[in-house]
């Protein structure tokens, strides 16, 4: 699974990194190979988080919700598995 992210450089040097398609999901690093190598481990604590979140408590959620989160994060429900 890919994510897009948004590079900037940081004013106080380095890099921030932001993924559009995980609302929140923001790192940096010093250089660009830290922060992109930040990016994919804040990944996958988003995602990580929305699974601890969402799957024990799924019975309480509105209908299509984690339908809805699973579209937004490019996910399919096999990929969801395997991170749990």
């Amino acid at each position: 699974m890919k994510f897009n992210v948004i590079l900037e450089e940081a004013e106080e040097g380095g890099f921030v990194v932001t993924v559009p398609a995980l609302d929140g999901c923001i790192t940096e690093g010093d250089t660009l190979e830290d922060a992109l190598s930040n990016a994919k481990e804040a990944i996958l604590c988003y995602l990580e988080g929305i699974v601890k979140l969402i799957v024990p408590n799924h019975k309480g959620l509105k209908s299509g919700t984690l339908h809805s989160i699973l579209k937004k994060a490019g996910l399919t429900q096999e990929e969801l598995k395997k991170l749990i």
